[in-house]
C-alpha cells in the first residue's frame, strides 16, 4: 500500500508540473516551433550565435499553423515563430488562449500564382481561385485579389470574407483550402493565393513567379510568440536579440532576394 501511495503521489506531482508554464526542460535549451521555410532556416542561422551564449536552440518544424500555437499554449514548447498578429488574434479568440507577440522579425509578401496563365488579365471568366481557409489569411488573400482589380471589396472591412465581395465581374469561383495544400493544387485552379513560406517550400520564387504580390509595406509581420511569461525568459530574450541582429537582416536579404523582408 505504501509503495502504491508513493507512486500515485509522484504521478500526481508530475502531472501538476505539466500545465500552465512554458516548457523549459534543460535550462540551457530553448525549444521553438516553426514552419520549415523561412522560419526554421533563419533559426538555424542563429543557432551558433546562441550556442556561444549558452542557449541550445531546439527547432521543432511543423507543416501546419495550428499545432505550433497549441503546443506553446499548453506549455509543451516555449515559443513559436511562424505567424502574423491577425492570425494570432484569430487563434486566441477561437481557442480561448492568451498567447502574445514578443518580437516582430520579418514580412513575407503574400503572392498570387498560376500555372495556367501568364498574367492576371488573362484569367478567363468563371475561373477558380484557391484561398487559404483560415479567416485572417482568407481576408489577406482577398485583399490582394481586390488589388488586381478582379473583385471589389468594402473599404472598411478589416478581414473580408468571400461573402463581402461587392463586385465579381468575371464570376470567379473561390475555393478555401488548407494553406499547406495550396501549392499542390496550383495546376488545378486558375489562381492560388499562397503564403510565402509554403511557396518557398514548394520551390516557387515570389518575386519571379507571383502574378501579384504584396508590397514592402505589408502589415503582416511574422512574430516570435509565446505565453506572457516567456517575455522575461532570458533564453527568449537572447533569441530575439539574435533574430533582430544586423547579421540576420543581411542573411534574410541575401538568401531570399526580396521574397522575405526584415521587419526591423
Amino acid at each position: 500500500m505504501n509503495r502504491r501511495l508513493l507512486l500515485a503521489t509522484l504521478g500526481a506531482l508530475a502531472l501538476a508540473g505539466c500545465g500552465g508554464k512554458p516548457a523549459t526542460g534543460d535550462s540551457g535549451t530553448l525549444t521553438v516551433a516553426a514552419t520549415a521555410v523561412p522560419h526554421a532556416e533563419i533559426l538555424d542561422f542563429v543557432k551558433p550565435v546562441l550556442a556561444k551564449q549558452g542557449v541550445n536552440l531546439d527547432v521543432k518544424v511543423f507543416n501546419d499553423y495550428v499545432q505550433p500555437n497549441t503546443q506553446v499554449a499548453e506549455g509543451r514548447i516555449t515559443v513559436n515563430y511562424f505567424e502574423t498578429e491577425p492570425y494570432l488574434q484569430e487563434y486566441n479568440a477561437a481557442h480561448n488562449t492568451h498567447l502574445v507577440t514578443i518580437a516582430g522579425i520579418h514580412v513575407e509578401p503574400f503572392g498570387a500564382y498560376s500555372r495556367k496563365w501568364k498574367s492576371i488579365a488573362a484569367i478567363l471568366a468563371g475561373g477558380t481561385v484557391a484561398l487559404p481557409n483560415d479567416p485572417s489569411n482568407t481576408g489577406r488573400a482577398l485583399k490582394l485579389v481586390a488589388r488586381t482589380g478582379l473583385i471589389t471589396l468594402p473599404a472598411d472591412k478589416a478581414i473580408p470574407t468571400t461573402r463581402d465581395i461587392i463586385a465579381n465581374p468575371r464570376n470567379l469561383k473561390f475555393r478555401e483550402l488548407e494553406a499547406p495544400t495550396l501549392p499542390r493544387v496550383l495546376g488545378e485552379v486558375d489562381l492560388a493565393l499562397i503564403n510565402t513560406n509554403y511557396a518557398l517550400d514548394a520551390g516557387l520564387n515570389p518575386t519571379r513567379d507571383a502574378l501579384a504580390i504584396e508590397d514592402k509595406d505589408s502589415p503582416y509581420v511574422n512574430f516570435v510568440v509565446g505565453l506572457e511569461s516567456a517575455r522575461n525568459d532570458p533564453r527568449v530574450q537572447k533569441l530575439v536579440a539574435a533574430l533582430r541582429s544586423p547579421d540576420v537582416k543581411a542573411f534574410i536579404e541575401r538568401k531570399y532576394g526580396g521574397a522575405v523582408l526584415p521587419a526591423f
